[in-house]
């Protein structure tokens, strides 16, 4: 049975003025184990895998691969592995493409409720498999206040499921990521120098560049989250 007697309130209140590295330290040495990470291998995914690394080298790194990536997210997803020798777990949809396709059809172009249910089908099933198979007890992830909306109200530690959610960089902004990168050497996407400030799927995200807001970079404007952190 997870421990819940952790005061939530009291240690978020305490997260404020700490760095990310001392979260990190802390929810390892008190939250319960096992410990994963996820990431998407997207923009900035380098910063928090570094984190968590260094504090935890053999973490399991949980990556959902939803079949649609792009193909600079699949060799940027192997260059991080080989460079910071990740604990990898990659688990995938069900349904490959082919067969997804022929049972629901290019979904994600019915609008929000078909943008739902591919989201739902490919990447928070998936992930949630990954939780269960994994018996995660603490999942960390790079989320930050500043990307949408909804995590604006996120807290550092949270508690849904019976599981606790950990998000060590919740409150970095953008400088802080950069600044990050470029003082432990480490790289971007490679599709953030093509213009791709968020990155998903093929055929849902877009290059700032095709779009005329930000908003729409994702989801065709429709939404910012794909369910995972919701």
């Amino acid at each position: 049975m997870l421990d819940t007697n952790i005061d939530i309130d009291l240690i978020n209140k305490r997260m404020v003025s700490w760095t990310a590295s001392q979260r990190i330290s802390w929810a390892l040495k008190n939250l319960p184990k096992q410990h994963i990470v996820s990431t998407s291998f997207g923009a900035q995914a380098a910063v928090m895998l570094h984190l968590m690394t260094f504090h935890k080298p053999d973490i399991l790194v949980v990556f959902i691969d939803t079949g649609y990536l792009f193909d600079e997210t699949i060799e940027f997803s192997k260059h991080l592995t080989s460079t910071l020798n990740l604990n990898l777990k990659t688990f995938r949809p069900l349904l490959d493409r082919e067969k997804y396709e022929k049972k629901f059809g290019k979904v994600w172009e019915n609008g929000l409720e078909g943008l739902e249910l591919y989201n739902q089908n490919r990447k928070v099933e998936p992930m949630q498999r990954a939780l269960n198979d994994l018996h995660a007890a603490t999942w960390f992830s790079g989320i930050r206040k500043e990307q949408s909306p909804t995590r604006e109200q996120k807290m550092f530690v949270e508690l849904s499921n019976n599981r606790y959610k950990v998000s060590p960089i919740l409150d970095w902004t953008s400088e802080d990521i950069d600044s990050y990168i470029k003082d432990n050497s480490l790289e971007y996407n490679p599709l953030w120098h093509k213009g791709y400030i968020s990155i998903g799927d093929t055929h849902t995200t877009k290059s700032i560049y095709e779009v005329e807001s930000i908003e729409q970079t994702r989801f065709f404007g429709l939404k910012r989250e794909c369910g995972l952190h919701e």
